[in-house]
């Protein structure tokens, strides 16, 4: 009798414990399925941004800021190199943004922040190979580079960073994206072998002296070893890397209608302009020239290195100064994503860029075996009208150190089959490009073949100008 009371109270407990764990899963209390650190499921392989487990839900100046500086995490995770396992990583196209920098702008009459663009590992963010980065690019005197890329600095070594100079920061960055790579791409996928030569290279950066040293600190951790011999670095005058097809009067025309929009929304602004003239009175300046000198890139200098706002006699500039100039960068944003002008824009200026990638990874479809690893060292200003151009119209403006990457796989059962991935800062974004949203609906594979992307540059990227190629895109207008 005593045996069967307590089977019936454990009985009893049992169900109400089930109970209790099925309504806390329905009330989503508890996660049904598990969670990596970065908000994703490890089953998804649709991973699309923003992550709504871990961002608010409304627009949030402080936390874009905080993604925006990009301060360098041992802990982050990244979705390249997956892929079933018969497949063969053939190439990767790399598109960088640099790393962390100085202000391009100084607020008149204020103090510049006080950034030391000096390399000192003992100094916060660190990296364990930062010392021998210096020392190796001290010794660079067997580099090839084009042009003018020879006479510029290849680390940061001001004591008081000079204007747009790379920072510590800016280095560390790239030194965790190039080892991030280097994991994945070399030691798992075998991408370059310990006897790769220059001809398995690709390297182009602009003539900035932050471009050329955020490339050379992901290259000195991703490759098997940093041979200035096998170093050839060419030089790209233009920040949209149109080289030779440059000429497009249509471009043009979307970019000065794209300012007008940007310049009718901020006039619009009232709390904007009531900001302005408030920092403008503490600066002792007209409001418009307090504009013209773009200040917030100044405070996000600030804001990433945790230096106290500019003061003067009349009083500071503070963080609600910060927040309204943010906030209405981010309402920009979201009206250029609305408007269309910058997607035409975006896709006339890029083209150039995508139709290179598209030739090289043809060529490499086809059997060669040079150029399997490409970097882009570029600007906030090449990868948006990519990604906007792409359809990837979920990320951010591009982050700090931002990288943008195009993996090309050869199906190991259908080898005369290739397949390519996009990953924006890790996240697979293939599934959110204007080429292969339909084809997902339609196949189990986790990537997008080939030939769609070859479809969407050569002519896909016209019909919208109801043309067939660049040359007449350029100059023909549509609407």
């Amino acid at each position: 009798m005593l045996f069967r009371n307590r089977f019936l109270i454990l009985l009893a407990l049992a169900a109400l414990l089930a109970f209790l764990s099925l309504s806390l899963q329905f009330l989503h209390l508890i996660p049904v399925n598990p969670v990596k650190e970065n908000g994703l499921n490890p089953k998804s392989r649709k991973r699309i941004m923003p992550d709504p487990l871990t961002e608010p839900p409304a627009i949030d100046p402080i936390y874009e800021a905080r993604v925006y500086c990009n301060i360098p995490s041992i802990t982050e995770r990244s979705m390249e190199g997956h892929a079933p396992h018969y497949f063969k990583l053939v190439s990767v196209h790399v598109l960088i943004r640099h790393g962390d920098r100085y202000p391009l702008y100084a607020i008149p009459k204020t103090k510049r922040p006080e950034i030391d663009c000096t390399l000192v590992s003992s100094r916060k963010p660190s990296h364990p190979q930062l010392e021998a980065f210096v020392r190796h690019m001290s010794q660079g005197s067997e580099a090839q580079m084009d042009g003018t890329l020879s006479s510029l600095p290849r680390y940061p070594s001001h004591s008081l960073c000079e204007m747009g100079e790379l920072t510590q920061t800016g280095v560390v960055q790239h030194l965790h994206n190039g080892q991030l790579l280097r994991e994945i791409y070399i030691k798992k996928h075998k991408l370059l072998s310990s006897d790769w030569t220059a001809k398995h290279l690709y390297l182009e950066t602009t003539g900035k002296s932050r471009t050329l040293q955020s490339g050379l600190a992901l290259l000195y951790t991703f490759l098997p070893d940093f041979d200035w011999k096998k170093i050839n670095i060419k030089h790209q005058w233009s920040t949209i890397f149109c080289s030779g097809s440059c000429d497009c009067p249509m471009r043009n025309h979307y970019l000065e209608e794209e300012q007008r929009r940007q310049y009718s929304l901020r006039v619009k602004n009232s709390h904007l302009e009531r900001t302005y003239v408030d920092m403008a009175k503490i600066v002792g300046i007209p409001t418009r020239q307090l504009r013209a000198s773009n200040p917030i890139d100044s405070m996000l200098c600030h804001f990433c290195h945790n230096v106290s706002f500019p003061c003067t006699k009349n009083g500071c500039i503070d963080i609600e100064h910060f927040k309204v100039i943010k906030t209405h960068q981010l309402e920009d944003e979201r009206e250029r994503q609305e408007k269309k002008l910058y997607f035409w824009y975006a896709l006339l200026a890029v083209h150039p860029l995508l139709n290179q990638t598209v030739n090289r990874m043809q060529r490499i479809a086809e059997g060669k075996k040079e150029e399997l690893f490409v970097l882009f060292s570029a600007h906030d200003v090449t990868l948006s009208p990519v990604l906007s151009a792409l359809g990837i119209t979920e990320a951010r403006f591009p982050r700090f150190a931002a990288r943008l990457v195009f993996e090309l796989w050869q199906d190991g059962k259908k080898p005369r089959e290739h397949f390519i991935r996009i990953l924006y800062n890790g996240f697979d974004v293939t599934f959110q490009t204007l080429f292969c949203r339909e084809h997902n609906m339609h196949s189990s594979k986790p990537m997008c073949p080939l030939e769609k992307f070859v479809h969407f540059v050569k002519r896909g990227m016209f019909s919208v100008f109801n043309s067939t190629n660049y040359y007449d895109a350029c100059r023909r207008r549509p609407f």
